[in-house]
């Protein structure tokens, strides 16, 4: 058996990209807050100087009625809007709430109203700080140093992450191997006992514990086919001794003759039959096709067998199948085709004409009965007036399975047609491609 290949989506991939994601969006979030507080400080160390000199300034106001010049050298008193800096005044106008401002050349500013006794006019108090700022000469290098620190940050997610992963799906990639191999025929036994006491070993445990109920099952299968084989294949061999004796009789009547023929050619077909459902329930090949079976006699015999079906109903048979038509399928497999298609046909047809003929390299089944839809393939699926158990068109399906057989059903006005490939590749007839068609094997 073939080693699966590696899954696309990875646990340990995916593990990875997690831990650097989340690393990755706490070193923006880190970086977006640390320039939010620089940039806070810087303008809150302004404001307060500015506060300070305004107080200072509407005390003196108050004592000597004038403004006097501000402690500070970058800061100065402008009495009039119009005559702010670098066009403040007209920003300001727009914008009456504001109270900090870029002018040209790089110089920026931060204002303060100043508010004399009445009927004195509004001045401000007008503070250039370009050649105070801290935080934007040094910007370009607190960009770098936070972009490298988030890299760095996201390496070491990746080591992390990468290790932790390893350690996470470690046990489960040793468990996917334990019963990645594993058979009906060949299943590990107790090998929950090697995995830790965590949620990997309890899928462990209870795998074991699935899989000894598998083999118990398997076991019991086997047991099964075993026994079967033996108990059904020794009454059939002393029902075909018994009647090859009483053929073999002079002082056998003719229709006597042909009944104990009968009997041991169904006891054969019988034989056949068991062979080809024992493999089928072990799982195991089929028997070797036989090259070229001749269709027409198997299917006359199949008609025969099955006329049971049509006592008692107005229904007409017509077989029209070449003699020299051919099949490469196994003649078991074919047997047991077409006695559940023709019983099928049989069984659910009441009146009519049911036509058997040979198709090109298909046989074609055309009754009136009943249609056949993909609920009727489910093991004992039956219909209400059937007396058998249902198992006919689930084996079909199973053999049509393993045999690759294109089996289709097409339902028209005429009832129900079934096409059964009679070679590997066959052609089947136009009508049974059209969209009404069933396979057999969907």
């Amino acid at each position: 058996m073939s080693a699966s290949p590696l899954p696309r989506r990875r646990l340990r991939n995916r593990l990875m990209l997690v831990f650097a994601g989340f690393t990755l969006l706490l070193a923006m979030l880190f970086g977006l807050y640390a320039l939010l507080f620089v940039y806070t400080v810087e303008d809150r160390l302004f404001d307060t100087l500015l506060e300070r000199e305004a107080a200072a300034q509407q005390a003196h106001y108050a004592a000597h009625g004038r403004w006097s010049p501000p402690r500070n050298g970058f800061m100065d008193v402008v009495e009039r809007t119009d005559a702010l800096p670098d066009g403040i005044g007209d920003v300001l106008g727009e914008e009456p709430a504001r109270r900090e401002f870029a002018g040209t050349q790089g110089r920026h500013y931060h204002l303060r109203a100043l508010d004399p006794p009445a009927p004195a006019p509004r001045a401000w108090l007008v503070a250039e700080v370009s050649g105070l700022l801290a935080v934007r000469p040094m910007r370009s290098e607190m960009l770098q140093l936070l972009a490298w620190t988030g890299t760095i940050a996201v390496a070491l997610a990746l080591l992390v992450g990468g290790w932790l992963a390893r350690r996470t799906t470690a046990p489960l990639s040793r468990l996917a191997e334990a019963v990645g191999d594993a058979t009906p025929e060949r299943l590990p036994p107790h090998f929950a006992a090697g995995f830790p006491d965590d949620e990997v070993g309890l899928l462990a445990r209870r795998l074991d514990d699935l899989i000894a109920r598998i083999r118990a099952f398997v076991e019991r299968e086997r047991e099964f086919t075993r026994d079967a084989s033996h108990e059904l294949r020794t009454p059939l061999t002393v029902i075909r001794a018994a009647s090859e004796r009483l053929s073999a009789d002079p002082g056998l009547g003719a229709d006597a003759r042909a009944s104990v023929d009968h009997i041991g050619q169904s006891a054969a077909h019988l034989e056949q039959t068991i062979t080809l459902l024992l493999a089928l329930a072990r799982e195991q090949e089929s028997p070797a096709a036989v090259p070229d079976t001749t269709v027409l006699p198997l299917l006359e015999r199949v008609v025969v067998e099955q006329s049971p079906w049509l006592e008692g109903k107005p229904v007409e048979v017509s077989v029209n199948v070449a003699t020299d038509l051919g099949s490469t399928m196994p003649a078991p497999v074919l047997q047991v085709l077409l006695a559940n298609l023709v019983g099928n046909a049989f069984a659910h047809t009441r009146a009519g004409r049911i036509a058997i003929t040979g198709d090109g390299d298909a046989l074609r089944i055309a009754n009136p009965g009943g249609a056949v839809g993909e609920h009727d393939f489910a093991p004992f699926a039956k219909g209400e007036e059937s007396t058998g158990f249902g198992l006919g068109l689930s084996i079909v399906r199973r053999l049509c399975e393993r045999h690759a057989i294109d089996l289709r059903f097409e339902h028209g006005e005429d009832g129900t047609v079934a096409y059964l490939p009679l070679r590997k590749g066959a052609a089947l007839s136009p009508a049974s491609r059209t969209p009404s068609a069933l396979r057999a094997g969907d």
